[in-house]
């Protein structure tokens, strides 16, 4: 069993939803990168998402896009994230870590030293949202064979027909993307949610957390109801974005978590 699914069974068994949160690794700069990331576990974070800066970051809005272009300007590269990851695994052994990106960086470095060094470095799981099913022999099933969870988006525009094929050897979770567009377009509404979250379930016995448009407490708490957990980002990445001292975003984090926790 991964750190993720164990993660999330032990929710469970707690009656507990989980939070998910985001950051881009190497924004603004390792450091403080890294200063952020070693204190989300005690701000209630129980998977942490790592973005993988890419050039060309087709699916996100323009908080996380600059976010990318900050820590590209920062000089930050895949093995400079493995190391981050590195060195929160020594402190830290237990709260699972998804690599999210794009495929482009791992490609070029090869799929099969890439898996290794991401085990080895103590990754859990990946996200790679330009990766469809169809091209699961690329990397998906690798992956899987290596020990990492492969975690799908699934979106309002995935109807019953495409469903299937997404739920496909996906594994940890699904990611279910609350509304159509770019990261941080819209604000995620639960009452259109949780629909779509029990049309999952019906595919899958995997947890459905659910990600896209969440920036309050309120909106934490209300999607997580209707949901295994959420994953906030954006509104994460803004926080950092103002030049906010790491406790002050810490905290912005604690009460995102706490909101999905009193759900």
């Amino acid at each position: 069993m991964t750190r993720i699914e164990s993660t999330f069974a032990r929710l469970k068994s707690e009656g507990r939803k989980a939070f998910v949160s985001y950051i881009m690794a190497g924004d603004p700069d390792v450091e403080t990168s890294l200063a952020i990331m070693k204190g989300l576990p005690a701000a209630g974070v129980d998977v942490i998402e790592l973005g993988l800066p890419f050039t060309d970051p087709m699916a996100d809005g323009p908080t996380i896009q600059l976010a990318g272009q900050r820590a590209l300007e920062a000089r930050m590269t895949l093995d400079k994230t493995l190391a981050m990851v590195r060195d929160f695994r020594a402190g830290d052994p237990d709260t699972p870590i998804v690599l999210m990106g794009y495929y482009n960086p791992i490609y070029s470095r090869g799929v099969d030293r890439f898996l290794e060094q991401a085990r080895e470095a103590g990754i859990d799981g990946l996200i790679i949202v330009d990766l469809p099913p169809e091209e699961d022999d690329e990397l998906c099933i690798p992956a899987q064979k290596a020990g990492l969870n492969f975690i799908r988006l699934a979106t309002p525009t995935t109807d019953d027909r495409r469903l299937p094929k997404v739920m496909q050897n996906t594994s940890g979770f699904v990611y279910y993307v609350s509304i159509t567009g770019i990261t941080g377009a819209a604000a995620a509404q639960a009452t259109d949610v949780g629909p779509e979250v029990a049309r999952l379930k019906a595919a899958t016995d995997l947890p459905i957390v659910v990600g896209f448009g969440i920036r309050t407490p309120e909106t934490s708490r209300a999607i997580a109801q209707v949901a295994d957990g959420c994953v906030v980002g954006s509104a994460i990445v803004a926080e950092i974005a103002s030049g906010k001292p790491v406790d002050q975003v810490l905290s912005f984090v604690a009460r995102l978590a706490e909101g999905a926790h009193s759900a």
